[in-house]
Parts: C-alpha cells; structure tokens; sequence
C-alpha cells in the first residue's frame, strides 16, 4: 500500500536541509530503483521553482511500504528528520486514485 508523508519544515532549517539532502536524496533513489516511489517533492517557501533563501515548508513523499509501522520507521530514519529540518512529520495511508 502507497503511504504519504508529510514533513512540515521548522523555521530556519534551510541550512540543515541543504546538508542533510544528499543522504535524503540517495533514499529517495533507493525507493524509486525498487519501484517503490509514486511521487516525491518540497514544498517551496514562495511560489517559485527556485525559491532560494526563502527555502521550503516541508516536503511531500508517497511510497509503497508493507505497512503504516514500516513506513513510519522509514520517515523517522530519514536524514532530514535526523537532522531536525523537520518540526514535524505526518505518515498516512495514501489511495491513489488518477491518474
């Protein structure tokens, strides 16, 4: 089953994001050469592709896991979690319905 997970950006994180990003992208690559990954995106700050040092809100991943547990584990091992960019992370049953 597909599962989303939300993180919601602390203030002032933008820093810790850009460091821990290289670890939070090589999961992210884990999961879609699995083919695991259904989509997978931050939320930027502004609204703009490229919002610079207004940095992001948070990010959105949805991926197929065996099960809620499990995707929780994998929100709370990852790198951005660790690394306190979020101040919050949400995981939740997802049905994808369109396309």
């Amino acid at each position: 089953m597909y599962y989303a997970i939300i993180g919601s950006d602390r203030d002032d994180s933008l820093e810790a994001r850009l460091q821990a990003r290289p670890g939070h992208l090589e999961r992210l690559n884990s999961l879609r050469d699995q083919g695991r990954l259904l989509l997978a995106g931050p939320f930027p700050a502004i609204d703009s592709e490229d919002p610079g040092p207004a940095g992001f809100t948070g990010s959105v991943i949805i991926a197929e896991f065996a099960d809620l547990a499990e995707a929780k584990a994998w929100a709370e091992s990852d790198p951005y979690t660790l690394a306190g960019v979020y101040a919050e992370v949400r995981v939740k049953p997802f049905k994808k319905t369109l396309p």
